[in-house]
Order: C-alpha cells, then structure tokens, then sequence
C-alpha cells in the first residue's frame, strides 16, 4: 500500500470533522424526536417515521441534487442567505454537514427509539411519581437504561457518515480541504486510474467498517444476555 500523502491527510481530516458534528448534531436532535416515535402510533408519528426513514431508500444523488437546488444561490435558503448578505451553502462544509444530518438521521433515530420502545414506560413514571422532574429523569433513568442504543446510534453514525459518497459529491462537489471527504478522493483516485492510492484508502474504510459492525452486534448481542 502507498504512503498517505497530503491530500490523504486533509481529506481524513475533513471527514472526520464531518462524521464527528454530524453524530454530535444528530445525537441531540434525535434523543427528543426518538422519544416522542416511541410514544404511541398515531397517523402523525407514522409520517414523521416515514419522512425520517427516506434516506434508506431514497437515491443519495436525488437528496444531494435537491439541496442543491435548495441550497445553492438561486434556491429558496440559498437565495435568502445571499439577500442578507451570506454566502450560500453549496459546495460548502457547512452544506455537506446539514447534508450529511438530513442523510445519516434514520441511523441516529432508529435505534434510540427502538431503545426507548424497549424501556417502556413504567420506569418513567415511577421517577415521576417520586418527584424526578424531566432532566433528572433523563439522567437518571432513561439514559441508564438505554445507553446502549445510544453508543449503537452514535457508532452507526459516525460510520455511515463516513461512507457517504453520492449526497456529498453532488452538493459538494470536490474542493480540497472543505468537501473532499475520503469517499470523493478514492473516486478522484480511481478516475486517474491512481489504483494504488484507491486501494489504501478503500482497505482503510473497509477495516474501520467491521470493526464498526463487530461493536454494533456485540452491543445489541450484550444487551440481549442482560434482558434475559
């Protein structure tokens, strides 16, 4: 295998910037909304499940390409920015990481509501009922005892940001040191025929891949033994 070389370097940095603010971000936006998922099945719950679920099947490249349209100068958040004097957000970093929340949330969101369904909701009330105001519920009860689903949100997070390749190339395009995350280099790599680099870099991710899964089944697999 090739020796990492700069360009390497600045791409493992931007990713890693990416998959670490995108796993924060999602981490905090998700606990509430997995919360109120696991609640009950209403019509309205059904279609937030839906919208967030999107990302599974939809094709990265028509994601990408409508926050583009959205996002780049002439759409309706681009186009505002730009009227109050602020730059657009295509081909931005901050544009392939409100990208990457939208894209990677049902990674994020799942597993904390399966966690929560899992809870039920006696534990809950019986902190109510003692006084336990919300916060200290959380802190003291909810997280506890699901804390699992977190470190399998947080994981599969991070990893599919990592592998995200369509969404970004399209609304981010390739700029070196803003939006060529690891996956848009070792298409660059392989386009120039650079197989060696290609390679490397594919090896890397697909070692750092199992190693994400191997913790994924061994959390749920731990977690199961203790439930029994």
């Amino acid at each position: 295998m090739s020796a990492l070389g700069p360009a390497e370097w600045q791409a493992i940095e931007v990713t890693f910037r990416l998959c670490l603010y995108t796993t924060l971000i999602l981490l905090t936006l998700a606990t509430p909304l997995a919360w109120w998922l696991a609640q009950g099945r209403s019509t309205a719950r059904v279609v937030v499940q839906a919208i967030v679920a999107l990302p599974l099947v939809l094709p990265p490249t028509v994601l990408g390409f409508y926050l583009l349209v959205a996002l780049g100068p002439r759409g309706v958040v681009g186009g505002t920015l730009e009227s109050m004097g602020l730059h657009h957000l295509a081909f931005s970093f901050e544009g392939i990481l409100f990208a990457s929340v939208l894209y990677s949330m049902p990674f994020a969101v799942q597993p904390l509501s399966e966690a929560f369904a899992s809870l039920g909701r006696r534990p809950v009330e019986v902190a109510s009922s003692l006084g336990a105001g919300a916060l200290d519920r959380f802190r003291s009860v909810i997280f506890p005892l699901t804390r699992g689903g977190f470190v399998v949100a947080a994981t599969l997070t991070f990893a599919h940001t990592l592998g995200e390749f369509g969404v970004i190339l399209m609304l981010g395009g390739s700029i070196p040191g803003e939006t060529k995350v690891l996956s848009v280099l070792i298409y660059d790599h392989a386009e120039a025929m650079n197989y060696e680099a290609a390679h490397s870099l594919s090896l890397m991710l697909l070692l750092f891949a199992f190693v994400t899964l191997f913790v994924v089944y061994s959390i749920n697999r731990r977690f199961q033994v203790a439930r029994v």
